[in-house]
């Protein structure tokens, strides 16, 4: 529903023998506005919530069934699932032009007017009463769930300066100020983690919830709102920072439960599509799929380690930072060493730790050891499993060999890309192996720097060489059979590159 805005009636007459007529919007709420869209668009197979990756069997089919009973509905889940993104998304199912009586601020419906003003305006003015139009951007209301929520903030509270303004008595309905539920008539109110609003602001909800209606600092004021309500929580905050009461879960009709991404596409399709990646710059970004892969298995790697708490969750937004970090230290290395390409390399990953530790939680083993030792040992062993995807079977012994027999190699982080890939070219076997990545013939050098350093990594993840922040790449240190006799000190096999 389209039109231009000068072929709009501005009038309640011209109202009433238009598309907008009272059959069609008199006594249509927004639950069934939503409703009847929704079922248009299921019906046409256009997609409900573009840009929303893994939820299309499990969270959007009960979003789509909470729609069609006309629910209220709560979306629980940790944090970074895409709670709030789902629920603003709510206004894409609502009409795209509402009329209302001009300067109402809680947006009346011109054929059943609530509020005092509107009543007399049109008592008043009759069909000549003016008309505006809502957006569906307007019809929106978000509030972020605070301790400090008072009851007039949600719904509203007489004012005297209104009043004396007005010159009316502080007791009539003209001098009410309208809190944020009432200015959401006829939308989408959304309240965002819900259980930090505290509980006698909780049980203000409960008549516009089962009742459909407000009051306003004790007067007999009623007001029959139309609404649709949602909300956010986190399971964490019902113990952190508050609970939601029993008697609101009780009216709310779904209790619809988020997720983190199933595979690891999924993550990296979300990842893909949020990080910034596409950025104005003087070089190029070329970004190797098994770093994106890297940095999504460390996500998926840290949501199941005991060392990090389950219960707060490790956010998509962990491998999105991430990526924005690997490629910006890339990018960096690119500038300085006068390169065209920037092309993200395996020390790039361990050079965002700053965007690792923030986003974890630790329990009491994690604390011991350390936020950055917990990281470094999630990329390595994430690294091992990307390795496994592209190398599992293949024979590296001649690269193994080359380091037992004494050599070792040390990658500064500024070596540009030509002189890393002459140095990486003197490991026997490691440049025919990177046949498995499906390099081009003529790909850069970046590139070509950066596959043979995952080979490495991924040999060091697996304990078949060595490698120390100081010196580098070297043989792995290995325990002899027979015993050591007292005083004999242990040959060292690390031979590393200083």
């Amino acid at each position: 529903m389209t039109k231009a805005t000068w072929d709009l009636p501005r009038t309640l007459g011209a109202l009433r023998s238009s598309s907008f007529s009272e059959d069609r919007i008199g006594i249509r709420s927004v639950k069934d506005e939503l409703r009847n869209n929704l079922i248009c668009r299921l019906q046409c197979g256009t997609p409900l919530f573009p840009g929303i990756v893994g939820y299309e069997e499990s969270v959007v089919p009960q979003m789509v069934n909470a729609i069609l009973s006309r629910h209220n509905f709560i979306l629980l889940g940790l944090r970074g699932q895409a709670k709030t993104r789902l629920i603003r998304m709510l206004t894409t199912l609502l009409d795209d032009l509402l009329p209302y009586v001009e300067g109402c601020e809680i947006h009346d419906n011109p054929y059943r007017p609530i509020c005092r003003r509107c009543r007399n305006l049109i008592q008043e003015e009759g069909d000549d009463t003016p008309i505006a139009y809502l957006t569906p951007d307007h019809r929106y209301v978000e509030k972020l769930a605070t301790p400090d929520v008072t009851i007039a903030d949600m719904i509203g509270d007489i004012d005297p300066i209104k009043a004396a303004r007005r010159g009316q008595d502080i007791s009539d309905e003209l001098t009410v100020h309208y809190g944020l539920l009432p200015r959401a008539n006829r939308g989408i109110f959304a309240i965002n983690e819900l259980p930090d609003l505290a509980g006698k602001i909780q049980v203000g909800l409960f008549n516009i919830m089962q009742e459909g209606d407000v009051q306003i600092k004790g007067y007999p004021v009623r007001l029959p709102l139309d609404l649709m309500l949602v909300f956010t929580a986190n399971p964490e905050d019902y113990t952190a920072r508050g609970k939601i009461i029993t008697p609101l879960k009780d009216r709310i009709g779904s209790e619809i439960r988020t997720h983190y991404p199933v595979t690891l596409d999924q993550g990296m399709a979300i990842t893909a599509q949020e990080a910034w990646l596409d950025r104005p710059a003087p070089i190029e970004v070329r970004v190797p799929a098994y770093i994106k892969e890297i940095v999504e298995q460390l996500a998926f790697l840290a949501r199941e380690d005991k060392r990090v708490d389950k219960r707060s969750g490790v956010s998509q937004r962990l491998p999105i930072s991430v990526l924005e970090n690997v490629v910006s230290n890339a990018e960096r290395r690119a500038l300085r060493t006068k390169e065209p390409a920037a092309v993200p390399r395996i020390l790039d990953i361990y050079s965002a730790l700053p965007s690792i530790t923030g986003k974890m939680e630790l329990e009491y083993e994690g604390e011991l050891k350390g936020g950055d030792a917990v990281a470094r040992e999630l990329i390595r062993v994430a690294v091992g499993k990307v390795y496994d995807k592209y190398f599992e079977g293949s024979n590296v012994s001649q690269i193994v060999q080359w380091f037992d027999l004494g050599g070792s190699l040390k990658l500064d982080e500024s070596l540009d890309s030509a002189a890393m890939v002459k140095v990486l070219g003197t490991i026997q076997g490691l440049m025919e192996k990177l046949k498995a990545l499906k390099l081009g013939a003529n790909e850069p050098d970046g590139v070509r720097a950066s596959a043979a350093e995952f080979v490495l990594e991924g040999l060091y993840a697996h304990r078949r060489i060595s490698r120390n922040e100081e010196r580098g790449f070297g043989a792995e240190e290995r325990k002899r059979e027979a015993p050591r006799e007292e005083g004999q000190q242990r040959p060292n096999f690390r031979r590393q590159y200083n």
